[in-house]
């Protein structure tokens, strides 16, 4: 029946989530059904610690009114859940102000969680009481404990707490040692990132069916020659017993996605480039994952391109979250064009060398010979052509012209089209090309055009009007984060001769290069930096907002400080959680992070609250740190157990396990340490402000 009467909360707060959801103007979509199912596991907390304490009333007061009891029992925990719904909120709201691309991939979350507590709220204060009494039963009076209340110590919980926390109510000492203890555990768990045990990420890989292979070879190499190497790719594709099918695009871009738009594939129009889209089985039938047999096939592939003497080559997976232009990018700035270039060259050299880096490129075309044809214009007069006429010519000798269409029974036309065979196209041919006029005559193309033999030009590119080269890379290896692959090589760039001296590097900011050869990481690196510096502001927003809440209603300036001291020990069950489950620490792992900060003041809130009432009835200090204790045990257990149960469905996701495992871990380490040192540091708290220290043997009498 209790379950019955919390489990109302669940589809009327998603009903007015969805609603909500759509005022917003969200879609259902992968991330806005995740916020939802982030959302069952809070959105029961203020029903659970409601009937919770409902029950412990109907438990403690046999045989009273049922409706006093319903209405007295809300009211004790009235004050705190809506305290503690409002700061969970002030955790989750920041978050909706993420800057970046992530900003609007992310929102949903803290949005939807936050309409969710409040809906919850409300149907903890009105739904649920009204629930609780047409459902639930109460315990009928008996002889002469009909209306008396019965006394907490005779419960094992209230035992197994005093006899735990009686060494450290004794001794500031040992309390001490606990601190110390807890310090170093978080410590501990820090040296996981600086060892790299646990590896950080904008986002983990995705589980995706289908990859693409990109391939370019040198400038001027014939559309044969592409799809050549093209074929022996795919010879070696399909062979694969989890490639489904693939497609071939030589000369052309294929069919282009976001990451595609992003990294400007619509623009691959050239006769030396190429892609292969490969399609895979369905993620549910195939037990490797896309990004495994990105990694598997990638040395393969790129062993066959460069054997055909391609001069870059990646298997492109589909991003996770906001693509970029490749997962690592030194974006080179300097004062000069050719100082520019060779640094460039430089650093795509050193790339070549890093073995942390693969799917190496640099967007600066090779040195190509071509062909350019200079018009003669006093010639071109004398036998009566435009320099139009000529173009046209030399355009459809050279690269074709369509002069029909072969009717076929095909279901499309095959174009007829006519143009030099590739032997003819050579300088010497060219030189000697009779040319028709209008009258009928045949001209050398050497009498009318001067012809030079000279190397194509380089594309400049620009960013934010700055001249840029971009050196791009993947990463590969143990460490598949672009942060390790960029640390591995950083120094090494920064050590690089140039004419400037000095190097100067840049991660968020733009460079200015006046003086300088300038290094600006970006790609994936400067999304995880930009997402992780707001995620970090909106922690910090979230202390803050935290901080003067709790400071309003208990009005001490020391309890919010108590209160909130365990929102690090979320991190003790976080980061060994990813170590254990061999996962990323990720953004979503971060949202998760900044939500336990949330739940966990929740629970700080209830047993404070409900230990400062207890000493204001004039309870002794030891017997209400403990009682405060063993009574909100249940509750805190029940919402924990309720938010685990919620995050354990996404921890089967590629992209949001980290939201998950920092739920399910940071809320077991957490609640586990938090029920012992809340109470400690509320004791600790209330003696500093003056209260008399007991004796060990007013303790012991006290709690037992």
């Amino acid at each position: 029946r209790e379950a019955f009467v919390v489990g109302i909360a669940v589809p009327v707060t998603l009903a007015m989530a969805l609603f909500f959801s759509m005022m917003f103007g969200f879609t259902l979509n992968r991330v806005t059904l995740f916020a939802l199912i982030f959302c069952i596991g809070i959105l029961v907390d203020d029903p659970i610690v409601d009937v919770e304490n409902i029950h412990r009333w109907f438990e403690t007061r046999v045989g009273l009114d049922k409706r006093r009891l319903i209405i007295g029992a809300i009211n004790e925990v009235r004050a705190p859940i809506i305290l503690a719904t409002f700061t969970v909120i002030a955790a989750l709201m920041p978050m909706a102000f993420v800057t970046g691309l992530m900003g609007p991939y992310m929102r949903p979350i803290p949005i939807n969680a936050s309409v969710a507590m409040l809906f919850s709220l409300l149907i903890a204060l009105i739904i649920t009481p009204w629930a609780a009494y047409r459902f639930l039963k109460q315990e009928q009076a008996h002889g002469e404990l009909s209306t008396k209340e019965k006394d907490i110590k005779h419960t094992k919980i209230y035992r197994f707490y005093a006899k735990l926390m009686t060494p450290f109510l004794l001794s500031r000492k040992n309390r001490a040692f606990l601190y110390l203890g807890v310090v170093v555990s978080l410590l501990f768990c820090f040296s996981l990132f600086y060892f790299k045990l646990v590896l950080v990420k904008m986002l983990p890989y995705d589980n995706k069916s289908e990859v693409q292979i990109v391939v370019d070879m040198p400038e001027g190499t014939p559309v044969e020659r592409t799809l050549e190497v093209l074929k022996a790719i795919a010879d070696y594709l399909a062979r694969e017993r989890i490639v489904t099918d693939y497609q071939i695009y030589a000369g052309t871009s294929a069919p282009y996605n976001f990451n595609g738009l992003i990294r400007h594939y619509y623009l691959r129009q050239d006769s030396n480039l190429g892609d292969i889209q490969v399609n895979l089985v369905g993620k549910h039938y195939r037990d490797e994952q896309s990004h495994d047999f990105a990694k598997r096939i990638r040395p393969k592939v790129a062993e066959i391109a460069k054997a055909y003497g391609a001069k870059y080559v990646a298997v492109v997976e589909v991003p996770p979250g906001p693509p970029v232009l490749s997962p690592v990018v030194a974006e080179v700035y300097a004062p000069e064009l050719k100082v520019q270039q060779n640094f460039a060259m430089a650093v795509l050299e050193l790339f070549k060398r890093t073995p942390e880096l693969s799917d190496i490129g640099i967007y600066l075309e090779s040195d190509a010979p071509m062909v350019k044809i200079l018009p003669k214009e006093d010639k071109l007069k004398l036998v009566g052509l435009t320099k139009e006429e000529l173009v046209e010519t030399i355009r459809a000798l050279c690269q074709g012209l369509q002069v029909g269409i072969l009717q076929t029974t095909d279901a499309e036309h095959v174009p007829i089209i006519i143009k030099l065979d590739e032997p003819y196209r050579t300088l010497d041919f060219l030189k000697n090309l009779k040319i028709p006029t209008r009258q009928g005559n045949l001209v050398p193309l050497s009498e009318i055009a001067e012809l030079k033999v000279e190397t194509i030009p380089k594309s400049i590119y620009r960013k934010n009007m700055r001249r840029v080269n971009y050196v791009i890379a993947d990463v590969t290896g143990k460490y598949e984060a672009p942060v390790y692959g960029i640390f591995a090589v950083r120094d090494k760039i920064k050590n690089l001769p140039n004419p400037y001296g000095k190097v100067s590097e840049y991660w968020l900011a733009h460079p200015i290069p006046i003086n300088e050869v300038a290094v600006k990481w970006d790609g994936e690196m400067h999304i995880t930096l930009e997402v992780f510096r707001d995620l970090g502001l909106a922690f910090v927003a979230a202390i803050f907002v935290m901080y003067v809440l709790i400071l309003a209603w208990f009005k001490d300036f020391g309890i919010p400080g108590v209160i909130m001291a365990p929102i690090p020990l979320t991190l003790i069950g976080i980061i060994p959680g990813h170590l254990i489950l061999n996962s990323f620490f990720t953004a979503t792992s971060m949202i998760g992070f900044i939500a336990l900060a949330g739940i966990i003041v929740r629970n700080s809130i209830i047993v404070v609250d409900f230990a400062e009432n207890l000493v204001k009835s004039g309870v002794p200090l030891p017997l209400a740190v403990v009682k405060a204790a063993a009574v909100r045990t249940r509750p805190i257990m029940l919402t924990a157990v309720g938010v685990i149960v919620g995050a354990f469905v996404i921890l089967f996701d590629p992209i949001f396990n980290g939201l998950a495992i920092s739920l399910i871990f940071g809320t077991i380490g957490s609640t586990t340490l938090s029920l012992l040192l809340i109470p400690l540091l509320y004791y600790g708290h209330k003696l500093k402000k003056g209260y008399k220290q007991p004796t060990k043997e007013e303790i012991v009498r006290l709690l037992t």
